[in-house]
């Protein structure tokens, strides 16, 4: 039988090496609008980490911000702007 806490802890180290990866996809992305979906789900991650570490205030707060109203406010800017970045 496997403990739960090394579950808990062996989900909560898959999540973070997700983020890891979604970061450094959502980083070297030339296109803005695919960074900007990479670096929600990277929040995504993050939320579901701190309702699995069982602070559910912080989720309540952090979903709204980090996952819908961070990436909109981007996606409007982005629509302003050229859509790939340039270097």
């Amino acid at each position: 039988m496997i403990d739960p806490q090394v579950l808990l802890l062996g989900m909560a180290a898959l999540g973070a090496f997700a983020s890891v990866i979604a970061v450094y996809l959502a980083i070297f992305e030339k296109n803005l609008v695919k960074a900007v979906v990479f670096s929600a789900i990277q929040s995504t991650i993050y939320a579901f980490l701190y309702y699995v570490f069982m602070a559910p205030d912080i989720v309540l707060v952090y979903v709204p911000v980090a996952v819908g109203l961070y990436p909109a406010i981007i996606l409007t800017l982005i629509r302003k702007t050229e859509r790939e970045e340039k270097i």
